[in-house]
């Protein structure tokens, strides 16, 4: 088979010949790709290189001059080498840092927060109002909390159970209020002059 392949000195490069070279010469390549790379991956892909060129090469490597493997393992050491002159020729890529897309708090959402939290303790009761402001505000245990203000601790853990619906039903009624409000104006789809 090989003087046959060989010898069509003029053929166009076709399938035939890179069988025979695959069959003959991939695992000797293959070996010493991987000993130049240390890494199979690379080296596999270093082979499928040699393998092409020679293919394009077919004409050049059918007259029988020099050794076929030869020829062959010199491409594989040029490529191993050409790939190494490549990265140290290029700077090291680092990746980019991640954005940080965190926005610093705004002082006015505070300045909010503090007077809307200002304005829904003071509509709760003194007994209720120190009960949380201890617990929330200072941090103070249910038992901290009892025995600076001298009343049982049930007490402590009823007022605050009530004082936090109270609260919460006072946000809710404010949530309705604001969506009604919206309704009660049309919405975005009203129209500016007040005709429907």
């Amino acid at each position: 088979m090989t003087a046959g392949i060989l010898s069509r000195r003029g053929a166009a490069p076709d399938e035939g010949f890179v069988q025979f070279l695959f069959v003959e010469h991939r695992g000797a390549l293959l070996a010493y790709a991987q000993e130049l790379t240390r890494d199979r991956m690379a080296a596999e892909d270093v082979v499928q290189e040699a393998f092409l060129r020679a293919w394009r090469h077919e004409r050049k490597l059918s007259t029988g001059t020099g050794s076929l493997r030869g020829w062959l393992l010199k491409v594989v050491r040029n490529i191993v080498f050409d790939a190494a002159r490549a990265r140290r020729a290029r700077p090291q890529e680092v990746a980019e840092p991640p954005l940080d897309l965190t926005t610093a708090p705004d002082h006015a959402d505070l300045v909010v927060n503090t007077m809307v939290l200002a304005d829904a303790l003071g509509s709760l009761s003194v007994e209720y109002r120190e009960v949380l402001e201890r617990m929330y505000l200072h941090g103070y245990s249910v038992a901290e909390t009892a025995r600076a203000l001298g009343i049982p601790s049930g007490t402590v853990k009823s007022r605050s159970h009530y004082a936090l619906r109270t609260l919460r039903d006072l946000h809710a009624a404010g949530e309705r209020r604001e969506r009604e409000g919206l309704a009660g104006r049309g919405g975005e789809n009203s129209d500016p002059t007040g005709q429907r």
